[in-house]
Order: structure tokens, then sequence, then C-alpha cells
């Protein structure tokens, strides 16, 4: 990419999108396209076809999703399914019919089989069932990629995935019952803690593997591969390292300087006993991560603070 090159990034406002901009504006990309959802909703095809016709960005992050944490997934699957698969389809679609030069299309970890072997290769998606609680988030995500892999053999296209690992960090989601396992633990052990509870109850049993990843980390890893990776293999993005759900826990009230009980509530699901990328593929590339957890933990928990206005 050159320094003054049209850059769609799709979904900048969010968690992921969001970092890619401040990545993408710290190494001096001056023309950056945003779009918040009210001035264009990415599940309509005429709309988003309008917008590539008349900017005809050369570059596209897709990172605008639907999202949420097992119980959202549980309680709207139709709704992950169809907004998800629609937004990435209409942008990527405009993106081939409009010369777009290469895109980046940002997906889920939860692509990969529930019993996948770990750490979790890229060549394992497809090869056995999806974990149920996030099956239809899971498909709409493998057909955004697999999407671009057929536009490039189809059409030689440049359009590349990546899969990340659960992300943390600036502009994540804290909403009590949609978020994630970690932001979600952030403002429960930050409420316990000016509320004076004695416990925190959370959900399983603290014994799943889970892997997670600062987000500008991966905007970095991003950008990155948009300069550096062509290929229909989708690129892992993680750490390589996982803990506990439990470990976890403690980690976090530990940031937030909770010093009540931990309890686990068993009659919840656990999700997928563990999750752990693969991460060679991006290290035999030449990128690394360089935020260990508890530092980004940190980093996470002071933006809460900053703004939980907003929640």
């Amino acid at each position: 990419m050159n320094k003054n090159d049209i850059i769609y990034v799709a979904g900048h406002r969010g968690m992921v999108g969001s970092a890619i901009v401040r990545r993408l504006e710290s190494l001096g990309y001056t023309n950056i396209l945003k779009r918040t959802h009210s001035e264009l909703d990415l599940t309509r095809q005429a709309d988003v076809e309008a917008f590539f016709e008349a900017h005809r960005p050369d570059y596209v992050f897709l990172a605008a999703a639907q999202v949420g944490g097992i119980a959202a997934n549980a309680a709207m699957p139709a709704d992950f399914m169809y907004r998800n698969m629609m937004l990435e389809m209409n942008v990527i679609h405009a993106a081939w019919q409009n010369g777009c030069r290469k895109l980046l299309f940002l997906g889920s970890s939860c692509i990969y089989p529930r019993m996948a072997p770990q750490p979790m290769p890229e060549s394992c998606l497809l090869t056995s069932s999806l974990e149920q609680t996030n099956e239809a988030y899971a498909l709409a995500k493998i057909s955004g990629l697999k999407y671009c892999e057929y536009l490039n053999r189809q059409y030689s296209t440049d359009f590349i995935s990546v899969m990340p690992t659960n992300l943390y960090g600036p502009n994540d989601n804290y909403h009590p019952e949609n978020s994630h396992v970690l932001p979600a633990l952030i403002r429960r052990f930050h409420e316990a803690k000016i509320e004076s509870r004695p416990s925190v109850t959370c959900w399983g049993d603290g014994s799943p593997l889970r892997e997670f990843l600062y987000v500008d980390d991966l905007a970095d890893l991003c950008v990155f591969l948009m300069n550096n990776y062509s290929g229909n293999e989708t690129v892992n993005a993680g750490t390589g390292k996982e803990l506990t759900i439990k470990e976890l826990t403690e980690t976090v009230a530990r940031v937030v300087g909770y010093t009540g009980r931990i309890e686990w509530d068993t009659t919840r699901p656990n999700g997928t006993p563990r999750k752990l990328l693969d991460v060679s593929k991006a290290a035999a590339l030449g990128w690394t991560y360089t935020t260990e957890l508890e530092d980004g933990i940190r980093m996470a928990y002071n933006d809460y603070l900053t703004n939980n206005n907003r929640l």
C-alpha cells in the first residue's frame, strides 16, 4: 500500500476496525475511508454498491461484524448469520466489482471444528463439526473466507483472510449480556469492587483453555499481511499461548483490584474445551505479537474506566 492509496476500513468504530485505523494513521496512511452504520448500512446491497462505485477504494479491511459471547450467539443465531453473511458478501462482492486491488477479511477462530487438533492449523478448517454455541456466526465467517478464496480462483483477485483468536482491548464491548468473556469479566469485577460484593459468579467450571490477543497486535498483523501476504489459505492470528478461564478470571480480578471470592456456576455452558491457534504461519512470514496478557488487560481496564460512559 502506498501512503496516499484509498483505504476503506469497514467497521472503523468497532474494536478491530478502530485499531486498524490507529495502526494505519501511525504509519502515515492519509486517505482512509470511514463510514458509520447510520451513514452506510453494509447489509443493504444497493447502498454498498453505490458507495464502492463512488469511491473505488484501492484496499479494503473488512472488520465490520455483529459479534458477541456465548449468550448472545445462543439467543440470536438467526441474527448473527443473516447480518454477518449479508454485510460481508456485499462488501467483498462490491470490492471485486469495482477493481479493489486487495481486500483483507477478518474472521474468527470459531470457524475451526469443536474438536480440532490443538494447536489448530489453518488446514483443519471444515474437517469436522463446529461448536454448537456459535455455529451460526462460524458458518457466516466460513462463507466470507470461502467467497474470497473462490474469487481468487475464478477471477484472480488478491483477497486474503485472517482468523484471530479471542481479542480484547480499546473499544471492546462491555455489555452485561452480549460481550465476550474477557470484557465481561472486566466489567463484572469492576462493578463487584465498587459495590463491595463478597463474591463474583462466573459461567462453567473454569476449565476451558483459551488464547487472547491484544487488538492492536492484530491490527499490526493486518497491515503487515496486506503488504506482505497473498494466498487462498487464511492466516491465524494469535499468541500461541493459552490459559484456563479460571486463570484468566484470577488475572482480571488482580488487575481490577477485586479481592472477593470467585464462584462457578456449573449449570452454565463452558463452550469449546480448548481453542489454541497454530501461529507458525504468521511467524514464518515474519510477524509475532508484542503485548503480554496481563499488560494488555491493564490497558483494556484503563480504557474501560475512561470510556464506560458509553456502556
